[in-house]
């Protein structure tokens, strides 16, 4: 039995490379012991443990996915169950736009607080061919602040390309965003030839050839690269109300400096969060970001689970 790295699945059929091979595998008996709740048991950039079917068969039964380092997950409304994203990388790159579609911070801030801590983040703002509003500027100035590292490209004019390659060399990257973000347009830049890998594992199984519709690693060197396929929302889950303040960096060195031990920075007297930002020491839309996820969680219910 030999290790691997999965780098695609669909519809239990599984990329996985182990070694200098890449072998075509199957779940043994299609159900992972330590991923029975999730939606997907594996994705882009798990570590499994893999049987291959003969030396030069191509082929393998996966038996177990090892302990996940990192991982980021969303929610899947339609199975009401979370669903694995990419396991094992050092770094979430967060792609967002100037416009078409125009920059969302509620998105951004969405992403952060659901990204694993134990991994790097990075801001990308792309499409900045004109001149950035001066609204952008300033949220992109508030990130910095909090001590999220931020970049403006251009995938069309090549801006910001060298300084992002740079960034994710060496490294397992993963890169989220929105639908029609510029996300596979970078990567082609960076990587030439990588959207005809997607699309040709599209057309085999049917997935469609233009549109990334499943995790994808690929490797550059010793660089790997997870593509992801475009959201439209996050959905946030596993986080109890009190938590989430934790996720705010800017509001965790005035956390126990309220009136009330428990309180949530909403309606309590003498809040400590709240004067902050009534002083601009942090940022109003921020508050307002914590607040919409906050009032989310109460009125919804906390969804139970805890990332293996």
């Amino acid at each position: 039995m030999v290790e691997g790295r999965i780098l695609w699945g669909i519809n239990n059929i599984y990329s996985v490379k182990c070694g200098n091979k890449t072998l075509e595998c199957r779940i043994k008996g299609k159900v992972l012991k330590n991923a029975a709740n999730e939606y997907n048991p594996l994705s882009a950039g798990d570590m499994v443990k893999v049987e291959t079917e003969g030396s030069d068969s191509g082929k393998g039964l996966i038996f177990e996915r090892l302990e996940r380092k990192t991982s980021y997950f969303r929610w899947n409304k339609k199975r009401n169950a979370p669903q694995i994203i990419a396991a094992n990388f050092d770094l979430l790159v967060v792609v967002a736009s100037v416009e078409n579609p125009p920059f969302r911070p509620r998105f951004v801030d969405r992403v952060l607080v659901m990204a694993d801590t134990a991994a790097e983040t990075l801001i990308v703002v792309n499409k900045a061919d004109n001149e950035m509003p001066v609204d952008l500027l300033a949220r992109l100035k508030n990130y910095r602040e909090l001590g999220y590292d931020c970049l403006t490209t251009s995938a069309k004019e090549g801006i910001g390309i060298d300084l992002l390659k740079n960034r994710i060399e060496g490294k397992t990257s993963v890169f989220f965003g929105q639908s029609g973000v510029g996300k596979s347009s970078l990567l082609n830049v960076l990587f030439p030839g990588i959207e005809l890998k997607v699309g040709e594992i599209s057309v085999k199984y049917k997935r469609g050839r233009h549109t990334t519709n499943f995790a994808q690693l690929i490797y550059s060197g010793e660089t790997g690269i997870v593509d992801t396929p475009g959201v439209r929302e996050i959905e946030i889950f596993g986080i109890d109300p009190g938590e989430l303040q934790f996720r705010f960096p800017e509001m965790v060195p005035l956390i126990g400096k309220c009136r009330y031990p428990s309180c949530l920075h909403m309606e309590e007297p003498r809040c400590s969060v709240k004067k902050a930002v009534e002083t601009g020491n942090i940022h109003r839309d921020r508050y307002e970001s914590y607040m919409r996820i906050l009032k989310g969680i109460l009125e919804n219910g906390q969804k139970n689970y805890t990332a293996s």
